[in-house]
Order: structure tokens, then sequence, then C-alpha cells
């Protein structure tokens, strides 16, 4: 089970923490700086990336993602120096995908020209919304216009552009949703995430819903209705899902999510970051420090990372289902059985391809078009 990794590649995970603005729907660990030392910040990235290495010698790296935050708002030359420091500290696969998140609102031609310069290859652009009244909702602070010129610039630029849409927003009917999207389809792209919006505790949002203020969030019916869209919309102009919420045209999958959905290994550097890691043949979920200034401090010190758990193979077993399970391509029965020690229940089985939740071939698991909308349930069914 040493090498079970090599089956969904190795990757590299850098978390820019801070953001221009917080949005109100956001769960993640951004933060809002009025200054920040970049040299600092870059050392303290260099050093765990060595620390990093020095457990995986010689390992081939696949891909490295640049998340936040707003990593657009990173001074290219740290960019540029993170990406060669990875480069010779590992050994770069020919084709190693490099993406980096970006913001409209932090968008300019020379800095996209310098991040491809620096070795991005990919961006992944955080749209959210083609309707300037829902971005003022969801607290963007750039416009449809703004967002459209950054795609057009990205484009010039790189060869790979995915962005990001939010759907059941407050006050959105299944047909502008459908227009919304046909309108984004439009656009020449690739890749699309569409995450539909979930009212997160602790977040702005969260706050206001509890108390009654968040007020034109679709029904239940109506939200299921623009999923059920979103797939036939997106298969009909040729960017099927490949996983639950992101849609591509062949070969334009993100490697590095893929990383995940296959269950490799992944080191996370940076506030927050979580890893996959696989040492002397004892697989290890890795987390760091949510604290920024916290997680500098400890960087500096010679180490970011707030601790490490040893997943049991029963452990990595579910793992690899709740993650397989999300892709097109399914879960491989056979390396889930070696890794569980065990058979997946062959009742479970019968029943949810008797009501077409899920489908077997070719020794593999995946789930239907009607068990992926309830996917969560199908898990449940199979970890039982």
């Amino acid at each position: 089970m040493a090498d079970d990794w090599r089956n969904g590649g190795f990757g590299l995970y850098v978390h820019w923490p801070f953001c221009e603005a917080k949005c109100p729907y956001c769960d993640f660990n951004s933060h809002v700086s009025k200054k920040i030392d970049q040299e600092r910040w870059l050392a303290a990235y260099l050093s765990e990336l060595r620390r990093s290495a020095s457990e995986t010698p010689g390992r081939v790296l696949n891909t490295i993602f640049f998340g936040g935050g707003t990593p657009s708002l990173m001074d290219p030359e740290t960019v540029s120096s993170v990406i060669d420091e990875a480069r010779a500290l590992w050994h770069p696969s020919n084709d190693m995908e490099i993406t980096l998140e970006a913001n409209p609102g932090s968008v300019e031609a020379g800095r996209f020209a310098a991040y491809r310069d620096a070795g991005v290859n990919r961006i992944s652009m955080g749209v959210q919304a083609l309707n300037d009244d829902d971005l003022r909702r969801l607290g963007r602070i750039h416009t449809v216009a703004e967002a459209q010129a950054a795609f057009e610039i990205a484009r010039t630029c790189f060869d790979r552009v995915s962005f990001d849409l939010i759907y059941a927003r407050q006050h959105q009917t299944p047909e502008a949703w459908r227009a919304e999207l046909s309108e984004a389809l439009s656009m020449a792209v690739d890749h699309l995430s569409l995450y539909q919006l979930t009212i997160e505790d602790g977040t702005a949002f969260g706050d206001r819903y509890a108390v009654g203020k968040l007020r034109g969030l679709p029904e239940d019916d109506s939200a299921a209705d623009m999923y059920l869209i979103t797939q036939d919309i997106c298969e009909a102009h040729g960017l099927p899902a490949y996983e639950v919420s992101n849609h591509a045209r062949t070969g334009a999958e993100s490697q590095h999510n893929l990383i995940y959905w296959r269950y490799g290994d992944y080191i996370g550097i940076g506030p927050g970051a979580h890893g996959r890691l696989t040492l002397n043949e004892e697989k290890y979920a890795t987390e760091t420090y949510l604290n920024p200034q916290r997680w500098l401090d400890a960087a500096e010190r010679g180490g970011g990372e707030k601790g490490r758990t040893t997943l049991s193979l029963e452990d990595q077993a579910s793992e690899y289902l709740m993650m397989g399970m999300r892709i097109s391509e399914g879960l491989d029965i056979d390396r889930w059985e070696l890794l569980a020690g065990r058979k997946l229940s062959e009742d479970t089985v019968d029943h949810l391809i008797g009501i077409k939740m899920i489908e077997h071939e070719n020794g593999r698991l995946r789930a239907t078009s009607d068990g992926r909308a309830v996917l969560n349930a199908v898990i449940r069914e199979l970890l039982s």
C-alpha cells in the first residue's frame, strides 16, 4: 500500500490567505490586511518547500496550485520564486499544470503576462456572477464588465482559463440562471466550476440567515432545477461534468483537483492548508496553523505544520470512496477493496444499481446522473 498514492499523482498546494475584501458567503481562510511583507512570506514558503521536499525526495511533481484568498495579489516575483524552487526540489513532470486563482478586480494585462512568464499555465478566475446586482450582494468588488475584460486578458496570456460561478443566489430564478450560464458558455471557456450557494456558519451570510435577514433564497425545488439545468446546458455545449461541480471540455480538466479526487498525495503549505502524504508505508493527513501570523512565525522557526494524523487503511478506503465517487470516472473497486481489506456490500451495490443511482462497468463504480444529484446519500449507503 506504500505506493497507492501513485494512482492519483503528487501535487503541491500553496495557500495565500489575503484578500482585498472578505465576501459574506466565504468560509475559506482569507483575511484582509493593509500591509503584507511579501519578502517575508516568500522566505517562509521556500523554507516549507525545502522541509517538505526533504521528506519526499525523488518524486515527480505533477501540479502546483496557488489558492486563497486571492493569489493574484501575490507579487509575480513571489510566484516565480516558489515555482522555481519547487521545480528544483522535485522532478517536474513534462506537462506540469501550474494554476493560479485570480479575482477580476486584481487583474491587469502586465500582471497576467508576468505570471505566465513565471511559469503559471492555467488561471482559475473567481467571477461568481454575471449580474452586477448579484455581484454586489455577494460582496464582490468587480463588475460584470471588469470580469469580462479580465477574462479576455487571461485568454491572451493563457491557453487554459477556468472561472467560477455561484447559482441559487438570492432572488435568482431557474430561467435567469439558464440565461446567465448560456452567456458564460459563449465566452469560449473550456472549464467551469459551478457551485450552489451554501450558507455556512461563521460567515456574514450565516449570521444574517440565522436572524431571518437573508431573504430571497430559492426554495429547494428551484435550486434542484438549477442543478439539472446546469448539467443539461453544459453537456449540450461540450462541457460535461467530470466532477459534481466541475465541467470541462475533454483535456481541460483540472489536473490538480483530480489528484484530490483520485486520492493521490499532495503537500499543503500556507495558513490552513491541508495535505495527504505517504511516508514509510503510512499515509498521513497534515494540517497547518490557521492564523496567518501564527503560521508565518512557525514556518520561520522551521515548521508551519500544526500536526499529522495517521490514516488507517479503513480511513483511506473511506476517503478514497468519498473522493472517487465525485468524479465521472468513478471508483476503482479493486483498489478500494485492497485498501479496505474487504469487499463492498453486494446487497448495497445491487440495490443502488437497481434504483439507478450507480453503475458498475469495467471494474469501476460510478454515480449516474440521478445518483450525482443525491451523492451524499449514495456515499453514505456505500460506506454503511
